[in-house]
């Protein structure tokens, strides 16, 4: 079965089930990672907490950003 084939049957479940799926993906991924993406990832974490603790950045609040990003695509 194609990725293609998967995500039509996918779509065609309930609201509720398409969540379901997409925590049971998620989680997945999570858990999953490959040593090489986690190293990577590892290393964007630690230069951006470097840059807080210059203050090279100043961190936001993540609600203040998950509002003002549903306000800008409507929702």
């Amino acid at each position: 079965m194609s990725a293609e084939e998967i995500y039509e049957a996918a779509m065609a479940l309930p609201d509720e089930s398409k969540a379901q799926l997409a925590e049971r993906l998620v989680t997945y991924l999570e858990t999953n990672m490959e040593p090489e993406l986690e190293k990577a990832h590892l290393a964007v974490a630690r230069r951006r907490r470097d840059e807080i603790l210059q203050g090279q950045v100043e961190p936001l609040d993540g609600e203040l950003v998950m509002a003002r990003a549903r306000k800008i695509v409507g929702r």
